[in-house]
């Protein structure tokens, strides 16, 4: 009687992040997952939440108040034409605070701890910017509420100014792909946020937010004038005033998707080489 040979069985691989067996639905219930954990994160430190509620206040109050008067024929006026143009602009903080969160995500370990989950890689950047929309959102509640405390108009009633916060939000999208591949590709948070401030400024200060680029010099006017963020703002102040929009949503759309297309492979590729 011959002994029976016995093999063990080989041992199962643990399933691949990008693996399609893992179908739609244990994708999204991974996407669903890693936003409540951002949004836990938040929550275990509100402070991280200033920056959506205070910044707006203290723009609001600091231009209107300091400047207003001698930006235009009275405070009143200004709030008009600066007022929408900050949905641009706070969406742009707000997008550009992504890359160091994520920077300093590879810096504590967290994406290695995802690393050997089997978890699909979209799912980890997705969640990220589902999170940082929600806080969007509620800058732009806290903008537009404190504004129209302070004597705001919205002439275009509130179907316009969703539409206005909706394009804000579209715009602020595409940047997160930017800031996101900005934290991946420098090596310490502080380098992010000085790159990053070096993409904000001449955005927010070179556009027609803050003033009318026909007071610009001409090599200046230029630049403002093909500026996506002057797009956003005029866009913004057209539907909020009830006035013309003329092409100023398609230039904001068209931007957005050249944006994403081009940055959104970028950003990914790199979190494939660095996870």
């Amino acid at each position: 009687m011959s002994a029976a040979t016995l093999t063990p069985a080989p041992a199962t691989a643990p399933a691949d992040r990008d693996d399609p067996r893992l179908g739609l639905r244990a994708n999204l219930r991974h996407l669903g997952a890693l936003t409540r954990r951002n949004l836990m994160r938040i929550k275990a430190d509100p402070e991280s939440m200033l920056d959506a509620l205070l910044v707006p206040v203290i723009m609001i109050v600091l231009f209107v108040y300091v400047f207003g008067g001698a930006m235009a024929s009275d405070q009143h006026t200004y709030m008009q034409y600066m007022v929408p143009g900050l949905l641009g602009t706070t969406g742009l903080n707000l997008a550009m605070a992504l890359g160091t969160g994520l920077n300093t995500d590879f810096q504590t370990g967290v994406m290695d701890r995802f690393r050997t989950l089997p978890i699909g890689r979209a799912a980890v950047l997705l969640s990220k910017m589902i999170a940082e929309t929600l806080r969007a959102v509620v800058a732009f509640a806290v903008l537009i509420g404190f504004s129209m405390v302070l004597g705001l108009d919205v002439a275009g009633g509130p179907l316009k100014l969703l539409a206005a916060v909706g394009l804000s939000l579209v715009f602020g999208s595409s940047l997160m792909w930017v800031s996101m591949l900005l934290g991946m590709s420098l090596r310490s948070a502080q380098a992010v946020q000085g790159m990053s401030m070096l993409v904000m400024m001449p955005l927010q200060f070179g556009s027609s937010i803050f003033a009318d680029p026909t007071t610009m010099p001409g090599w200046l006017r230029a630049f403002t004038e093909h500026n996506p963020l002057s797009a956003l703002a005029d866009a913004c102040r057209a539907l909020i005033n009830d006035q013309p929009v003329g092409g100023s949503v398609v230039t904001v759309l068209l931007w957005s998707a050249a944006i994403t297309a081009v940055t959104a492979p970028l950003a990914v590729a790199r979190f494939r080489k660095r996870t």
